[in-house]
């Protein structure tokens, strides 16, 4: 438990601000998470402070100027121990759970004898006669009053270390609230037991197993809550196991075992069958198959031959490799992807805003109540007993708990769940506003399409369709044009041996001249053959319309002065595309395409895919400005450096992951295997985290909204029960854990 700050610099600011993470002890419900937020926001020099109670942290970005060490020790001295964190991995909940099972056995041993006693005796009247006819009243409440304090000294003692200093700084939480019920069970039940006189006669009855009990089963909440807790994380950690301990180094030719931290790049590591990738890199050596899906989702292994990169966590299949380091520590892809969720993690939604304002207001709200419980109580009811238990139930039933606990264990899990099907979350908040998407905007090339050429069919008029080609490849062999590759391509396909060409000129928008086998070669648009004084083969010439109708890109061929071709060439459409866009129809979205290319071939691709709307010609400022003028709800969807601009204007970027890195940065959330159908996958998750977290604060609040009138004893006067403090803090634990298991779901989305 450490801390971590990274230079994150902000456009336009004189100085760089610096993000510091904390480690957080002690917080329990959200008017402490809330607490330590209004703190930390208040010191001069923070512009942020997200503080994130599931997994006991906080992010805050602040100016150098501001000491790391200074915000741990002002959330320290509010009562909850903060240290600065380093590690990137969450920290792990299984010291926790493991501490808190141990002070609930604790308890559970010291309480059942009072529980025995006490409540045996109500439940079996024989029992209760037997027992005090064998041992007394007397001793019976001196044996109850010595265990019981025990379980308040002992296992229950956080309560009271948090909560009362809490409660003397003008602060009250949830162990205040737990702390104030459970000792005035006690003291009330001592003073009956030590100074008998100070009660009214009518009222001397001890309740020293409400007190261990309540004790008990809140603790017994709090680790079952987290365990949960430990399963609401347990996405992200399992990314960061993945990375293994040891790899095999090539040095001096002989392979050396050493740790993965040593690694460095530029070293060549042997990779065995059946091994994990310790870190990025290029294969240098072998073709095998690399399993990539807890990165992408993907479950078909990726092919891998020497130039291709394998990443870090990865499990190689059943052909050696050697490949050479890229990437090691925290620039690793599999870094790079747990920091993203874990700031996706960290994230307020709007929604939590809600939470926030009633939670601040929770316990002292509580208190009242409980405090004008008694006092009805004191005035109308019975006795002194009933007043005392009236006001303990109500403090003990409370549960600020749920409420806290609400969104960012939906969150948490459901990040996690994001990262394991290959859809990365890189700012929380997008999980919220995707779920309210209405129009999905795509760009075409990359996105929509594979992102390079390929040659679709040949037309010939007098020369065989692989000597066209032939020619025509060995020309375009020394051009850069991707329409040249396309055509070399092509070639290479089939087989065709490439002639050397000479005399090569490009001409910028017509195309290419050159001389191939003795034969001069025009290789280019219909302008460039008009311009030669080349008259087009009406036949070559209406095959090329009718290939441009549907989406291709035409081009011509002419030899020694005559037209002998035409090329048909177009980016091919994704295989997933067509299912995707139907898919997203059918989840009531809107599809548009926003493309630069020409609108013919724009037109064509949308009619094939069943787009709604499409915009074709467009420079990056427009579709910039396409996308804002789409408003609320717009999502776009794009892989290049010039749809960072949109990405970043719509209300939700989302980058295809095999796209470039500044498209990656502008977005909110990136799809790892580039497979487009993670577009609705991402929908979807996010309409399951936001119904799941409507779930639990429907819950959290419907809970305390109907028991706390009920603990204060509103149906009394109608016949009704008067809740028992112990029922109270079994029903107070139980809100928590079906909140957190009722998020744990969101493990199961597909």
């Amino acid at each position: 438990m450490t801390v971590h700050s990274a230079d994150l610099p902000v456009p336009g600011d004189s100085q760089d601000l610096i993000t510091t993470r904390l480690s957080i002890e002690g917080m329990s419900c959200a008017a402490c998470s809330g607490r330590v937020a209004r703190t930390l926001s208040a010191r001069p020099g923070v512009t942020d402070a997200q503080v994130n109670l599931l997994a006991g942290s906080a992010s805050i970005r602040h100016a150098p100027s501001l000491s790391p060490a200074d915000l741990a020790e002002a959330v320290t001295r509010l009562g909850y121990p903060a240290t600065l964190q380093q590690d990137a991995a969450p920290a792990p909940k299984a010291d926790e759970a493991a501490a808190l099972k141990r002070a609930f056995l604790t308890a559970l041993a010291l309480t059942l004898p009072v529980f025995a006693v006490e409540m045996g005796g109500h439940l079996v009247p024989a029992f209760h006669h037997w027992l005090h006819g064998l041992a007394g009243t007397g001793p019976l409440n001196w044996m109850q009053m010595i265990l019981t304090a025990l379980v308040l000294a002992g296992p229950g003692r956080r309560f009271f270390a948090t909560g009362i200093p809490a409660l003397l700084r003008g602060g009250p939480e949830m162990n205040s609230l737990v702390a104030l019920g459970s000792g005035a069970a006690f003291l009330f039940s001592a003073v009956v037991v030590l100074m008998p006189g100070l009660i009214p006669p009518a009222s001397r009855h001890v309740y020293f197993e409400a007190a261990a009990v309540i004790v008990t089963l809140i603790l017994m909440g709090r680790w079952l809550e987290a365990r949960a807790k430990g399963q609401a994380g347990a996405a992200i950690r399992a990314l960061v196991e993945l990375a293994p301990d040891r790899a095999t180094v090539l040095r001096d030719g002989q392979p050396v075992p050493v740790a993965v931290a040593d690694l460095h790049p530029g070293d060549l590591v042997l990779l065995a069958p059946g091994e994990r990738v310790a870190v990025d890199g290029t294969v240098t050596e072998g073709q095998g198959h690399v399993d990539e899906s807890m990165l992408t989702g993907e479950p078909i292994p990726a092919p891998k031959s020497p130039g291709d990169p394998v990443t870090g966590g990865t499990v190689n299949g059943t052909a050696a490799l050697t490949y050479r380091v890229t990437a090691t520590g925290a620039d690793t892809t599999l870094s790079r992807i747990v920091r993203m969720v874990e700031g996706a993690q960290n994230a307020r939604l709007p929604v939590q805003a809600l939470v926030d304002r009633i939670t601040r207001i929770f316990v002292p709200v509580v208190m009242g109540l409980a405090a004008l419980a008694f006092l009805l109580w004191l005035a109308f009811g019975p006795d002194l007993a009933h007043a005392v238990v009236a006001g303990v139930a109500v403090l003990i039933i409370a549960c600020p708990c749920a409420m806290g606990l609400a969104v960012p264990v939906s969150i948490m899990v459901g990040t996690g769940r994001g990262a394991q099907l290959g859809v990365l979350f890189r700012r929380g908040e997008a999980l919220q506003r995707l779920s309210n998407a209405r129009l999905i905007a795509m760009d075409k090339t990359g996105t929509l399409t594979v992102g390079h050429p390929e040659l679709l069919a040949i037309h010939t008029q007098g020369i065989a369709e692989a000597e066209a080609l032939r020619l025509a490849a060995g020309a375009e062999a020394r051009s850069e044009h991707p329409l040249g590759a396309a055509i070399v391509a092509g070639a290479v396909a089939r087989g065709l041996d490439l002639p050397p060409a000479t005399e090569v000129k490009a001409t910028a928008g017509r195309g290419l001249s050159g001389v191939v086998e003795g034969h001069r070669l025009l290789i280019g648009n219909l302008s460039a053959l008009t311009e030669a004084g080349i008259d087009p083969a009406p036949a070559l010439r209406g095959a090329a319309k009718e290939a441009a109708a549907q989406g291709a890109t035409p081009v011509h061929l002419a030899v020694d002065g005559r037209h002998a071709a035409a090329f048909a060439l177009a980016d091919p459409v994704r295989p997933e595309a067509a299912d995707t866009v139907a898919t997203l129809h059918r989840m009531g979205l809107r599809t548009a395409m926003l493309s630069g290319d020409i609108p013919a071939t724009a037109q064509a691709v949308g009619r094939r895919l069943g787009i709604d709307d499409v915009q074709a010609g467009l420079m990056p400022g427009d579709k910039l400005a396409a996308i804002r003028a789409m408003g609320a709800g717009s999502v776009f969807v794009g892989d290049g450096i010039n749809d960072a601009p949109a990405l970043a204007a719509a209300e939700t970027g989302i980058a295809i992951g095999t796209g470039t890195s500044i498209a990656i940065e502008s977005a909110d959330l990136v799809l790892m295997s580039g497979d487009l159908g993670g577009v609705a996958r991402a929908v979807r998750l996010s309409r399951a985290v936001m119904r799941n977290i409507r779930q639990n604060l429907f819950w959290a609040f419907a809970y305390n909204t109907a028991l706390i009138p009920v603990a204060m004893g509103v149906l009394v006067p109608f016949g009704g029960p008067q809740l028992s403090p112990m029922l109270g803090a079994g029903a107070m634990a139980l809100s928590s854990v079906c909140v957190v298991g009722n998020a744990l779901r969101l493990r199961r989305v597909r």
